[in-house]
C-alpha cells in the first residue's frame, strides 16, 4: 500500500504514533507497511550506528500481519497497535536472547516476557528486536564486549550516551517512534538529551521491572523514549500499571496519559533553581540560554513561573552512588567473584567499588534519601507541579575523550540526572535544538510522584516552539549490506543464540532464571547465572 519515500517529508519514518495509528484504523496503511520501512532502514544505515543487537525480521513480519487482521476485524489494543518498537537488550523476550551487551549472558535466551514486553505484546505492538546497550546497563561505551558500542547518529566520533544508548540511536535515526529502556542514573534521559530525542524516567514504581535485569533495586526505572512527548505519553500509556510479580509497583491503574500532551499550560506551577548548572563552567551557554528561554516561553503561555530552593547537588549525587554502589555490587558479586574476566574493563571497575560499602554506609544514605524526598516535597512540589532544570551540561562526548580505564574526565560524564533516581521524582529529558557543534542539547522537566501528566503537558508546550522536531541526522548508506538484518551475530556464542531463536527452547541456554513469581531485587544472587565464554572468541566487531 505505501508508496512514501522513507527518507522524505511526511515519510512513513515520520509519522508519528497517532497519525500512524489513525491510518492503520482507516484501512490506509498496514502495520506491514511500517514494519517493512523500519527494516528496510535498519538495513541500510545501522551497519554503522549499531543500535541493534538482533532484528527479528520474520517474527516482526508476523506479529504485523496479525496486528493488520485484527485492526481489519475491529480488534483495537491500544495506541501501539500495529507500531513497531524495539527494547533495549535487559528485557526478556520469550525465546529471545537476552545478553545484556555481555559476555556472562551473551547465549541466554529468555524462557518468559518480561513485564514490559508482555504489555507491549498485548498491546499490539510489533517488536523489531533488541538494542545495544552498556553492559549491565552500567559499563560503557566498551569494545571489549560482544558487539560494538553504538554510535551518535548526528556525529558518529561522539557517544550516544547510556546506558540505552541504542534505544536513543534508533529513535533519533527515525528507524522507530518509540523504544524501551531502563534508567538506574540517567539511562533513559542521557541517551534522550545527547541524541535529541524525548525521554521518560517515570516515577519510581510505575512501570514494572519484572523481567528486566536488576542493577541497584531501589533505583532501576523503566520508560520509554519517543521522537516527540505524545509518543512518549502513548509509550508509557501501555507499559504502566500496577504488577503483583514486581512489588515495587504500586496497587492502582495507571491514569490516562494519551490527552496530557494537548492539554494546554495555562495555571501551570512551574519552578525553577538555576543553582546546579548556570555558575558551574563546565554547563554550555547553550544550555544555560535555552534554559531560560524555555521558562519565558512557559510564563508567555500563562504557567506561573517561580525560582525554588534546591538540595544541593553534591549531597544527593554522593547518596546515589553509594546506594548504586552497594546494590549493583548485590546483584553482581558472584559473577564477580567467580567470573571477574567475564565483564568488561568498564563494568569491573565500576562495579567493584560496592564491596567497600558497608550495611551502615548504606543505611545511611537511605536515611539521607529519605529526608532528600521530604525536602523536595517542602521546597518544590509542595506548591508546584513541575521543576525545570539542566538534564546535561554539555553535548555528546567523543570515543577518544574515554580512557582505558573509568572514571573518564568529568566532561566525558557530565549528566544531572542521578538526583530524580535517588527521589523516585518523574524526570523528562526535553530537546531543545542544537548548539554550536550541531549536537543536541536539552533539557530536564521533574514532576510530582505520579505526576508524568503534567510534564507532558509543560514538555509538548517547549516542544512545539524549540523541539526542532523536523530536523533529523543526516544518514547515508554507508556500510548497508555489512550485515545481514536478521542480527548482529559477532561471535560463535551469538550465532549459537541468534540462530536457534526460533528453535532453542526457550531457557535452554545458561539463562537468566526469571521463574514465575521471581522477583530479581529480591533475589539478586539468583537474578544472573553465569558461563565462561569462549576462550578465544572472535572479535566482538566482526558482523555476519
Amino acid at each position: 500500500m505505501a508508496d512514501l519515500d522513507s527518507t522524505g517529508p511526511g515519510a512513513l519514518a515520520e509519522l508519528s504514533v497517532a497519525q500512524a495509528g489513525a491510518l492503520l484504523r482507516a484501512g490506509r496503511l498496514t502495520s506491514v507497511d511500517l514494519v517493512e520501512n523500519a527494516l528496510g532502514m535498519i538495513e541500510a544505515r545501522d551497519a554503522t550506528l549499531h543500535a541493534f543487537v538482533l532484528v527479528t525480521r520474520e517474527q516482526a513480519l508476523r506479529r504485523a500481519r496479525q496486528a493488520d487482521r485484527e485492526l481489519r476485524e475491529g480488534l483495537d489494543r491500544g495506541p501501539l497497535h500495529g507500531v513497531p518498537y524495539a527494547l533495549k537488550d535487559i528485557f526478556a523476550a520469550e525465546g529471545l536472547p537476552t545478553t545484556n551487551h555481555s559476555w556472562l549472558t551473551v547465549s541466554d535466551v529468555a524462557a518468559e516476557d518480561s513485564a514490559v514486553e508482555a504489555r507491549l505484546r498485548a498491546g499490539g505492538g510489533v517488536l523489531l528486536g533488541k538494542l545495544a546497550t552498556y553492559e549491565f546497563a552500567l559499563g560503557g561505551p566498551s569494545v571489549d564486549l560482544p558487539f560494538p558500542p553504538a554510535r551518535n547518529p548526528w556525529n558518529g566520533e561522539h557517544i550516544p550516551s547510556g546506558s540505552s544508548s541504542g534505544a536513543g540511536v534508533a529513535v533519533a535515526a527515525g528507524f522507530l517512534r518509540v523504544a524501551f529502556g531502563s534508567d538506574t542514573a540517567g539511562s533513559i534521559r542521557g541517551p534522550a538529551f545527547h541524541c535529541g530525542t524525548v525521554g521518560l524516567k517515570p516515577t519510581y514504581g510505575s512501570v514494572s521491572g519484572y523481567g528486566a535485569t536488576p542493577l541497584s533495586h531501589t533505583m532501576d526505572h523503566f520508560g520509554p523514549l519517543g521522537w516527540t512527548v505524545a509518543d512518549t505519553a502513548a509509550a508509557l500509556h501501555v507499559i504502566a500499571g500496577p504488577d503483583p510479580r514486581d512489588p515495587r509497583t504500586r496497587d492502582t491503574p495507571a491514569p490516562d496519559f494519551l490527552g496530557a500532551a494537548s492539554e494546554d499550560v495555562k495555571g501551570l506551577r512551574v519552578a525553577y533553581s538555576t543553582a546546579w548548572y548556570a555558575h558551574d563552567p563546565a554547563t554550555l551557554p547553550e544550555i544555560t540560554e535555552g534554559i531560560e528561554r524555555a521558562l519565558t516561553h512557559l510564563d508567555k503561555l500563562g504557567a506561573i513561573v517561580e525560582e525554588c530552593e534546591l538540595p544541593p547537588y553534591e549531597v544527593l549525587d554522593a547518596c546515589g552512588r553509594v546506594i548504586l554502589a552497594a546494590e549493583g555490587f548485590a546483584v553482581h558479586e558472584r559473577n564477580l567473584r567467580g567470573f571477574p574476566w567475564s565483564y568488561g574493563r568498564f563494568t569491573y571497575q565500576k562495579l567493584m567499588p560496592g564491596a567497600g560499602v558497608g550495611a551502615g554506609d548504606l543505611l545511611r544514605a537511605m536515611d539521607v534519601r529519605r529526608r532528600l524526598v521530604e525536602s523536595f516535597q517542602q521546597k518544590v512540589f509542595a506548591d508546584h507541579d513541575v521543576l525545570v532544570t539542566a538534564c546535561g551540561q554539555a553535548t555528546a562526548a567523543r570515543f577518544d575523550d574515554f580512557p582505558t580505564d573509568w572514571p573518564p574526565p568529568r566532561l566525558a560524564n557530565d549528566m544531572q540526572t542521578i538526583p530524580f533516581a535517588v527521589t523516585g521524582h518523574p524526570a523528562l529529558s526535553l530537546p531543545l535544538g542544537f548548539a554550536a557543534d550541531g549536537l543536541p542539547i536539552g533539557l530536564q522537566l521533574v514532576g510530582r510522584k505520579f505526576g508524568e501528566a503534567s510534564l507532558f503537558r509543560a514538555g509538548a508546550a517547549l516542544e512545539a516552539e524549540f523541539g526542532r522536531r523536523d530536523t533529523r541526522p543526516r544518514l547515508t548508506g554507508a556500510g548497508a549490506g555489512a550485515r545481514a538484518v536478521g542480527g548482529a551475530a559477532g561471535t560463535r556464542a551469538r550465532t549459537r543464540a541468534v540462530g536457534g531463536a526460533a528453535g532453542v527452547g526457550a531457557g535452554s541456554g545458561p539463562g537468566i532464571g526469571l521463574g514465575p513469581g521471581l522477583h530479581p531485587g529480591l533475589r539478586p544472587d539468583l537474578a544472573i547465572r553465569a558461563h565462561r565464554p569462549d576462550p578465544e572468541p572472535e572479535p566482538a566487531d566482526v558482523r555476519r
